[in-house]
């Protein structure tokens, strides 16, 4: 017998990766395609695929070729320059009109003293459990999966941690099993930190949105992180501006508390896009509380999320 049909030997889960299966003067050779598979997963595989064979009279070796193809990873990092301007609902909104656009994304929380995303994504109190010493992210109800500071200690506690602490911290929520994530969104604290340093030194980012609200102060704030990133060498993709135009629940009459158009404003003056601006609403802040980000559907609240997403999923397009 020169050839066996894998899907005839084999459960179903492991005849869809084998790419090829021979047998010739007692020895079978299965290639298997491992890609997206941790090592204990391989191994599973490999020892199930090598026991099932040897069982087969004309077989008396079996060899198992893993093959996959190295997951071209992308990290966009989404910063600000001071905190309270809505970066982490940016963020996880960014992520899941990604992942609509046909994108594998996955997201980091890297805020270590603040994380969010896990009531935004609705998996808070899900705990992430390692395997071969490293953390397996948390999946989340969007296809999103996630790790956080917020996954791995109690909800309210205060972290102490100096600088060495928290950047370490970030090695392992970056460094961990993303299977076949393509594309991983990295929520930054506010501020040019250790965490930021530790980010660009470990893992530098392909690219980097920034956020902010319109005023004066929280756009100088804002310049400071952009030039951090351009000091690293890291294109800033863009700039979004938030709360950006409250409309009245009661008489609709249009106002802006934070100010209007000084984020597209400063794009042009530094010479960096514009890709966009999201209205301060009550709807947006009560569906992240609720784990329920306006992106996951469609209507006026999701478009301006979507809009942006467009842009960067053509920017990574571009520029991978």
């Amino acid at each position: 017998m020169s050839s066996i049909d894998p899907k005839s030997l084999l459960p179903a889960s492991i005849a869809d990766r084998v790419s090829a299966l021979t047998v010739k003067e007692g020895r079978a050779i299965a290639v298997i395609d491992a890609a997206g598979l941790g090592d204990g997963e391989r191994a599973e595989i490999e020892r199930a695929v090598t026991d099932i064979l040897s069982e087969r009279e004309e077989i008396s070796q079996v060899h198992v070729a893993m093959t996959a193809e190295r997951v071209q990873r992308r990290l966009i990092a989404v910063g600000s320059g001071k905190g309270g301007v809505g970066k982490s609902t940016l963020t996880a909104n960014l992520a899941i009109a990604l992942a609509r656009r046909g994108r594998k994304v996955g997201l980091v929380d890297a805020d270590i003293y603040g994380p969010s995303q896990p009531v935004i994504l609705g998996n808070q109190g899900s705990k992430p459990v390692a395997r071969d010493e490293k953390l397996v992210p948390v999946e989340s109800a969007f296809g999103i999966p996630v790790l956080s500071m917020g996954h791995l200690v109690e909800p309210g506690r205060a972290l102490a941690w100096r600088g060495p602490m928290a950047g370490n911290a970030l090695s392992q929520l970056v460094d961990a099993h993303w299977g076949d994530v393509d594309t991983l969104l990295v929520d930054l604290p506010p501020g040019t930190g250790d965490v930021q340093l530790t980010m660009l030194q470990r893992f530098k980012p392909l690219g980097a949105v920034l956020v902010s609200t319109p005023q004066d102060l929280a756009l100088i704030d804002a310049a400071r992180a952009g030039q951090l990133f351009d000091q690293a060498g890291v294109p800033v993709i863009g700039l979004v501006e938030n709360m950006a135009g409250y409309a009245c629940p009661h008489c609709g009459e249009l106002s802006d508390p934070f100010g209007k158009g000084g984020v597209e404003t400063a794009a042009a003056r530094l010479e960096l896009p514009f890709l966009g601006r999201i209205p301060l609403d009550l709807a947006i802040r009560e569906g992240s509380d609720r784990g329920k980000p306006p992106a996951a559907e469609d209507g006026a609240l999701a478009s301006p999320f979507h809009e942006i997403a467009a842009k960067v999923d053509a920017w990574i397009g571009e520029n991978s």
